[in-house]
């Protein structure tokens, strides 16, 4: 479908393969993120590889894809998740089992990602997730305002004026008043991280995080350097959060999901690899629930798309994977079901779809560099907490709301009982 209003930016937006394989590589060249889109986010995200074109993202790119290739970073990630399963998670869940405390499961994986991110991209360890919820000194201000900045940036995309915001920041009216605020805090506590490394350089020792490699190759700024946490930041925390979730809300309406998985994890001996089932729902879950749900390029020139859609010079090219899992004619009648078996082949080994069918981790030459980690990461959460733990919602009949902000969140939380497995469960 599309639109021109007079005086407001035209575009179009959709949830065909074709289209979006058009849009993301065919013709790659002529829809970069566009100097519209990057100046609603750069006072955030500054010019880092999620917000750049060119030359500039070019550069970023080779340089993050050479860190995320390593087998240092994966070990470095791997180690960050099994600590805070161990230490932290397994722990807190095991507490409210004990006392029968319900809890909200979207807060607890936005601390959880939140602490193993920061450990990530640059070290640290807010501890947003300790029994106390004592954060180191900073770091709960450092989340809060993060969280500030997020939903205000998404509220610059979603008004049909796109350039309203800069008429409110500059009569400082909310929520640009919030988010000059916000990004004081966001960009001293990036700064001060970044200056500390600078001044330890040699004698911090051998470092596996993000901020650390990039330091390391002397080529970035302070400012470059701060655009590298607060980019990773963005893309690794709410991210795995927003995409559990929705998961774990999924499967409490299915026990024989539930069940299957449960028989798989115990069968697979902490296997990873072996768990296609797993593999499976955690796919079929972020089809349904994505966590990035719109994704947004601008047309440099008139163009036509492969379903006849016109697409103007300067337009805003958009596609939404949220709509895409629900179209019979992309996945079929049953779109709307969560059915993981829709993933699995005669063989029982795990089949993947087309990135343009299923744009979760983006397509083309813009494909997330993370997604192998990101499984990793979803998969070891998953498998831990099911192989003690069994969640019970406890929230309104229904499906839950929908909170649009540059994730797609639960609106109202997930409240969540947990209820300790025996070791008959799902055998």
């Amino acid at each position: 479908m599309w639109y021109k209003a007079v005086g407001l930016t035209g575009g179009a937006i959709t949830a065909n393969p074709a289209n979006v394989e058009h849009i993301l590589r065919t013709r790659f060249d002529n829809y970069p993120k566009g100097a519209l889109t990057l100046s609603i986010v750069e006072d955030f995200l500054g010019r880092g590889i999620f917000n750049s074109d060119g030359e500039q993202w070019l550069r970023q790119r080779k340089a993050a894809s050479y860190e995320f290739s390593s087998r240092s970073l994966r070990g470095f990630v791997v180690d960050t998740v099994r600590f805070e399963v161990v230490e932290r998670l397994l722990p807190l869940l095991s507490r409210a089992a004990a006392r029968g405390e319900v809890v909200d499961v979207q807060d607890v994986l936005e601390r959880f990602a939140f602490d193993t991110i920061c450990r990530v991209a640059f070290g640290e360890d807010p501890a947003c997730l300790t029994q106390e919820k004592i954060a180191a000194p900073g770091s709960a201000e450092f989340m809060d305002a993060f969280n500030v900045a997020q939903n205000a940036v998404m509220a610059r995309f979603l008004s049909p004026a796109k350039s309203l915001w800069r008429v409110k920041r500059m009569l400082n009216m909310e929520p640009e008043r919030r988010l000059r605020e916000a990004l004081e805090t966001v960009h001293g506590y990036a700064d001060k991280i970044v200056r500390e490394r600078r001044e330890k350089g040699a004698a911090a020792g051998c470092r596996d995080d993000l901020l650390s490699r990039f330091v390391a190759t002397g080529e970035l700024s302070d400012a470059g350097l701060r655009d590298v946490v607060t980019n990773f930041l963005v893309a690794g925390r709410d991210t795995t959060s927003s995409a559990l979730t929705w998961f774990f809300w999924l499967v409490s309406t299915r026990p024989d999901v539930e069940a299957r998985i449960v028989r798989e994890i115990r069968a697979a001996f902490d296997q990873l690899r072996e768990m296609h089932y797993l593999h499976a729902a955690v796919t079929e879950s972020m089809r349904l629930y994505p966590p990035v749900a719109l994704d947004t390029h601008c047309s440099q020139e008139d163009d036509v798309l492969p379903d006849g859609t016109f697409v103007g010079k300067g337009w805003l090219a958009t596609y939404s994977a949220y709509a895409m899992a629900r179209v019979e004619e992309v996945w079929g009648a049953d779109c709307e079901e969560f059915r993981p078996e829709r993933w699995i082949g005669e063989d029982g080994a795990f089949r993947p779809e087309s990135p343009f069918k299923y744009p979760v981790f983006h397509a083309g030459p813009r494909m997330c560099l993370g997604k192998e980690m990101a499984y990793i990461q979803m998969k070891s959460i998953v498998a831990c907490v099911f192989e003690r733990f069994s969640f019970r919602f406890v929230g309104r009949e229904g499906r839950p709301g929908l909170v649009l902000s540059l994730t797609l969140r639960m609106k109202g939380g997930l409240p969540m009982q947990v209820v300790e497995r025996s070791n008959a469960d799902a055998v």
